[in-house]
């Protein structure tokens, strides 16, 4: 029997959905369409902030619960790396990692009885140097070709991860620590049966 949802998320992403199933939160998946063209002149933290509010916003005359929106972006000399649209952009956008530190933002919005209530998580990845063969070999998994960044830290690409400092629920695309918080603010019950 499945438990009946306390939550709205405003995402189509099975990761988000797993997280929040995680912690005991059981949702209605209620995905936004939104143009995610960064402004011009637009930092990735009012970017990433920007894009979860519009979600949770666009989604929570949907189902009356209270909604979750977010977003994540893998951010390295402050450019904001999106999702490849081919192998050679996979590719670059991995080389730009490669051997070095880079930056993931995530917001989180979640509206409700308490109004819109937000939050940004920071958190630092290292990468080990990673080949060229190994990128095209990763590239022929699929697994990169939908992630913000070109990787799946939860994914293969955890081989290429050398160290980090911070959330890893926020890489893969929930904060759960300040997820959680934000929820209970807003009366959302966690450690249900998902």
């Amino acid at each position: 029997m499945t438990a009946t949802p306390v939550l709205c998320l405003a995402s189509a992403s099975p990761r988000r959905k797993a997280l929040l199933a995680s912690i005991g939160v059981p949702v209605t998946v209620r995905p936004c369409h939104i143009d995610e063209t960064p402004l011009a002149g637009e930092s990735a933290e009012v970017y990433v902030y920007r894009l979860a509010v519009t979600k949770a916003e666009a989604a929570a005359p949907l189902t009356g619960l209270p909604t979750l929106g977010s977003d994540t972006a893998v951010v390295v000399d402050g450019r904001i790396l999106g999702k490849p649209a081919d192998f050679d952009e996979g590719a670059g956008m991995l080389r730009l990692l490669s051997g070095r530190s880079h930056h993931v933002l995530t917001s989180v919005a979640v509206s409700g009885p308490a109004g819109m209530l937000s939050c940004c998580v920071a958190t630092q990845v290292t990468m080990r140097l990673i080949d060229e063969h190994e990128m095209a070999a990763y590239w022929r998994t699929g697994e990169p070709a939908d992630k913000a960044g070109s990787y799946a830290i939860q994914g293969l690409a955890s081989i290429f991860v050398k160290e980090i400092q911070g959330s890893h629920s926020a890489v893969v695309g929930l904060p759960l620590f300040e997820t959680a918080n934000l929820l209970h603010q807003q009366g959302v019950p966690i450690w249900q049966r998902v």
